[in-house]
């Protein structure tokens, strides 16, 4: 997108860096899975969901939005709402609240979520509710519902969606209980992140369904096998997250690695592992075994919920590497 030509407004500057994204997006593969995200990524305004957002520079962020009287800041402002990068969207005393997601990760996450005409989906973790429009281009507005804790997020989404012109379910309310008035859903996709799978979930979802979430910076696919019952393993995708809010937030003093190799310090899949077995495994115990089975990638392993309890494991539910997690 080069400076503005003269007549051209910012719907058209729009649709031409919305195509460029697409393009972008398209590159990656993110749709080899399932073309038809391809036309809702084309068509819903990623800039309507993001009036403004921060960008971090030396000392802190900088606040970008549409209302500057700078032209050339209007722009820039364009210009990254259809950047192929996450946005931060809300910060409370420097800590980051909510965001826009990177819109390749969530062509890559909704392509996972495997939906079909007549679903209904509950998004946990409103944002923008750029991806709630998302899922109501495909899928229509009466089979999604979007909820989040915070009820100036859940107002400011709202008004987002109808800007755009799209009209699901925004409730607010802690998205770890789900939403047992909207249910039973067919799919269940979480945009904030969480250290085990909450209950509800599980039993607000029909046999079958899916349910992917970020948990540990990877994602997991579930699927309910039954009642109380779901399985999956995790996407290669690495994953960062804001973590959720309420019932069900990570926590926990962080990690010391000492004696821990640097090398390993700084793996991606190392510190993957590290937080899948948060509280189970030391971090020499973790290198230990991290160096033993190969390194594993995060498709080898998986999450697995009973009646009772959930555990993680690698290539194996009953093998001999399992963790609990908390419910």
């Amino acid at each position: 997108m080069g400076g503005h030509a003269p007549g051209r407004d910012i719907d058209s500057l729009a649709a031409d860096a919305r195509a460029a994204l697409v393009r972008r997006i398209e590159a990656s593969g993110a749709w080899a899975a399932d073309p038809g995200w391809r036309e809702a990524f084309a068509a819903v305004p990623r800039h309507l969901f993001v009036p403004y957002y921060y960008v971090g520079v030396a000392g802190g962020y900088e606040r970008r939005w549409r209302e500057s009287a700078d032209p050339a800041a209007r722009e820039r402002w364009l210009r990254g709402a259809y950047e192929d990068t996450p946005l931060a969207t809300r910060l409370r005393d420097g800590e980051l609240l909510s965001s826009s997601s990177q819109p390749s990760l969530m062509a890559d996450m909704l392509a996972a979520l495997r939906v079909e005409d007549g679903h209904t989906v509950l998004e946990i973790g409103a944002g923008t509710g750029y991806n709630a429009a998302l899922l109501s281009h495909r899928l229509g507005d009466d089979q999604v519902t979007t909820v989040d804790l915070d009820p100036e997020i859940t107002e400011s989404a709202r008004r987002h969606l109808d800007a755009a012109g799209y009209h699901p379910a925004v409730v607010t309310g802690d998205g770890a209980r789900g939403v047992p008035e909207r249910a039973p859903f067919d799919r269940i996709i979480a945009t904030c992140a969480l250290g085990g799978v909450p209950r509800a979930w599980v039993t607000q979802s029909r046999p079958g369904g899916r349910i992917l979430m970020p948990l540990a910076t990877g994602l997991i696919v579930l699927t309910v096998t039954g009642v109380g019952h779901a399985e999956g393993r995790f996407l290669h995708t690495p994953a960062y997250f804001v973590p959720l809010r309420g019932a069900g937030r990570p926590g926990g003093d962080p990690v010391q690695l000492g004696g821990v190799p640097h090398r390993a310090r700084e793996d991606d899949l190392f510190r993957f592992l590290l937080a899948l077995t948060r509280g189970s495994l030391d971090p020499q115990e973790a290198h230990a075994l991290w160096e033993q089975e190969g390194r594993p990638q995060r498709e080898r392993y998986g999450i697995t919920v009973g009646e009772d309890r959930e555990w993680a494991w690698l290539d194996d539910p009953e093998g001999p590497y399992a963790w609990p997690l908390p419910s």
